[in-house]
C-alpha cells in the first residue's frame, strides 16, 4: 500500500510539474490580433458582417439545442425516477390521442423551420459574390499560395505568398521559441482595401487546398481543375491570419494565409509600388544571360523558394534529397532537371514549380549547378525552360 501511495505521489508530482511547464510556456505567448488567441475557446473576433452573422447563428442554434436537450432529457429522467418499478409502478399501455401525434410532428417541424430560415439567409449571403469591387484568384499549391489580382484596382498584380523562412528554421530546430505568430508569417501578404467587397476565386494546381480566414468568416476549398468563389468585406484595418484548412500533404502546416487590410490611400500606394516592382522584374524569356548574372539571380530565387527544404548548404534534410553533388543537377543535359522543376517528382515530395517564370526556373537551376561543390560552369537559359513548357 505504501509503495502504491509513493508511486501515486510521484505521478501527481510529475503531472503537476508538466502542467506548470505548459502554463509557463503558454504564458510567454500572447494573443495574436487577427489570429489565434492563447487558450482560445470561441470564434475569432469578427471583422466582417458575414462573420458576425455566423457567430449569432452559432449561439442561436446552440441555445435552441440546449433548451431541447434540457426539456427532453429532463422529462425522460423525471419519468424514469418518478415511475420506476422499485416504488410500485407497473407498465401499462396508454392510448395515443391524435393531439399527441400532431404535437410531436408539428412542434419539431416548426423548430426546424425556425432554425432553417436564418441559416439559409446567412448561407445565401455568403454565396453572393456579385458587385465585387476587387477580384483576386487564390491558387493553392504545395505548399504556398499564389495571388492574382484579376479585376479592380491593382489588376494584373500577381505574386507568391510563402511561409517566412525564419519560421521554417524555427520549426526545423525542434525547439522553437515562443512566438505570437508562429508559422503564420509570410513573405508577401495579400493586401486589400478596407470597406471594399473582395471576391476570392479559389483553385489549385496539384491537390485540394482550402483558403480560410476565420476573422472574415471565410473558408473555401481550392480544387484542381475547378473554380470556386467566396467573398468578404473587412470593416476595419489590420492584419488577419488563416491557414490552409484541407490536409494537402506533408507540409500542410507550413501554408499560412496573411491578409493585410489597409486604408484606400495605402492600398493605392501599395498597388503603385507593386506595379513598379513587376515592371522592373519583368524578363524577356528570349534574353541570353551571362553565367554571373544568372547565378546572382538564381541565388535570390533559391533563398525565397528552395532553402527551406534543401538548406542553404544544398545538403537537404531527411527525405529531402541534396542538390550538392547530385547527378541530376550536375548533368550536362538539363532536360531531366527542367522536367522535375516543372512537373515535380517523388509523389509530391518535390513540388512542381510551374508558377515560377522561365527566367526564375533557369536562374535557380544555374545557381544549383554552380554552387557548393557543383562547379560545373553550366548555364540554363530561359528559352530552354520555355521550350520545355510546350
Amino acid at each position: 500500500m505504501r509503495k502504491r501511495l509513493t508511486m501515486l505521489r510521484a505521478a501527481g508530482t510529475t503531472l503537476a510539474l508538466g502542467a506548470g511547464v505548459w502554463v509557463t510556456a503558454g504564458a510567454q505567448v500572447n494573443d495574436l490580433p487577427g489570429g489565434p488567441a492563447v487558450n482560445q475557446l470561441n470564434f475569432h473576433p469578427a471583422v466582417t458582417r458575414i462573420a458576425e452573422e455566423q457567430h449569432w447563428l452559432h449561439w442561436f442554434m446552440m441555445v435552441i439545442c440546449a433548451v431541447i436537450f434540457v426539456l427532453v432529457f429532463g422529462v425522460m429522467f423525471y419519468s424514469i425516477l418518478k415511475h420506476r418499478k422499485s416504488v410500485g409502478h407497473k407498465s401499462q399501455e396508454l392510448a395515443e390521442p391524435i393531439w399527441v401525434e400532431l404535437g410531436w410532428t408539428i412542434v419539431p417541424l416548426l423548430i426546424v423551420i425556425g432554425m432553417a430560415l436564418p441559416a439559409t439567409k446567412v448561407l445565401v449571403a455568403q454565396k453572393d459574390t456579385t458587385n465585387s469591387d476587387l477580384t483576386i484568384k487564390a491558387t493553392g499549391m504545395q505548399w504556398k499560395w499564389g495571388y492574382d489580382y484579376i479585376k479592380g484596382e491593382g489588376e494584373g498584380i500577381g505574386f507568391l505568398s510563402t511561409l517566412d523562412n525564419s519560421h521554417r528554421e524555427m520549426s526545423n530546430s525542434g525547439n522553437p521559441p515562443p512566438t505570437d505568430n508562429y508559422l503564420l508569417k509570410v513573405d508577401n501578404p495579400m493586401v486589400v482595401p478596407v470597406g471594399k467587397k473582395v471576391r476570392i476565386i479559389t483553385t489549385a494546381n496539384d491537390v485540394i487546398h482550402a483558403w480560410m480566414v476565420p476573422a472574415f468568416g471565410v473558408k473555401q476549398d481550392a480544387i484542381p481543375g475547378f473554380v470556386r468563389d467566396t467573398w468578404f468585406r473587412a470593416e476595419k484595418t489590420g492584419d488577419f491570419y488563416g491557414q490552409c484548412a484541407e490536409l494537402c500533404g506533408k507540409e500542410h502546416a507550413y501554408m499560412p494565409i496573411h491578409v493585410k487590410v489597409v486604408s484606400a490611400e495605402e492600398y493605392t500606394a501599395w498597388v503603385g509600388e507593386r506595379q513598379k516592382a513587376m515592371a522592373v522584374a519583368a524578363d524577356d524569356p528570349s534574353k541570353v544571360w551571362t553565367l554571373t548574372d544568372m547565378v546572382k539571380r538564381g541565388e535570390s530565387v533559391y533563398a525565397a523558394n528552395c532553402v527551406a527544404c534543401h538548406q542553404a548548404n544544398g545538403k537537404g534534410a531527411g527525405p529531402i534529397k541534396p542538390l550538392d553533388g547530385s547527378a541530376l543537377v550536375t548533368d550536362a543535359n538539363s532536360a531531366p532537371m527542367i522536367d522535375v522543376m516543372l512537373n515535380g517528382a517523388g509523389g509530391g515530395s518535390m513540388p512542381a514549380w510551374k508558377q515560377l517564370s522561365d527566367t526564375e526556373v533557369a536562374a535557380v537551376m544555374t545557381y544549383a549547378k554552380n554552387s557548393w561543390s557543383n562547379k560545373t560552369e553550366q548555364i540554363v537559359q530561359p528559352a530552354d525552360v520555355m521550350a520545355a513548357r510546350k
